[in-house]
C-alpha cells in the first residue's frame, strides 16, 4: 500500500477519518451560507485573523482557521482580497485575503448535512 507522503499532521484523510472541533464545523457550516469571507495577516506573521463573528475569541479563530487549513477544508488567499468587503475591522492588518471551501471541504460539509455529525465516544 502507498503512503501519504503529503505530510498532511492530523488530517485523518489517510485513514478515512476526520476530526473536526465544534468551532471548526461551525465556520465550515458558515463558509457553506458565505462561499468567500475575508481574512488578514500582519505582514511579519502568517497567522490569519478573521474578525466577522465572535462565537469565538480572534485566538481561537486563528487555530480553527489553521487547522481547516492544514486540513485541506479552506483555502486562504492573502492574494485574492475581497472587493468591496468593509475591512475596517482590519486595520490593525495591513495584508486582507480570502477565504473559501476546498473541494474536500465542500464534500465534507456535504457529509455533515447529509449524514451528521458522529461523536468519537459513541
Amino acid at each position: 500500500m502507498t503512503q501519504c507522503s503529503k505530510n498532511c499532521g492530523s488530517c485523518g484523510g489517510c485513514a478515512k477519518t476526520l476530526t473536526l472541533s465544534n468551532g471548526e464545523i461551525d465556520l465550515l457550516q458558515t463558509l457553506g451560507q458565505i462561499p468567500f469571507l475575508p481574512v488578514a495577516r500582519k505582514a511579519s506573521d502568517m497567522t490569519p485573523v478573521y474578525l466577522e463573528d465572535t462565537r469565538y475569541n480572534p485566538a481561537e479563530y486563528s487555530l480553527i482557521l489553521q487547522a481547516l487549513e492544514q486540513k485541506a477544508l479552506i483555502s486562504l488567499d492573502y492574494d485574492k482580497p475581497l472587493s468591496g468587503a468593509d475591512m475596517g475591522a482590519y486595520q490593525g492588518y495591513p495584508v486582507h485575503g480570502s477565504m473559501a471551501l476546498t473541494q474536500r471541504g465542500q464534500l465534507v460539509l456535504d457529509m455533515l448535512e447529509t449524514q451528521g455529525v458522529q461523536d468519537a465516544d459513541n
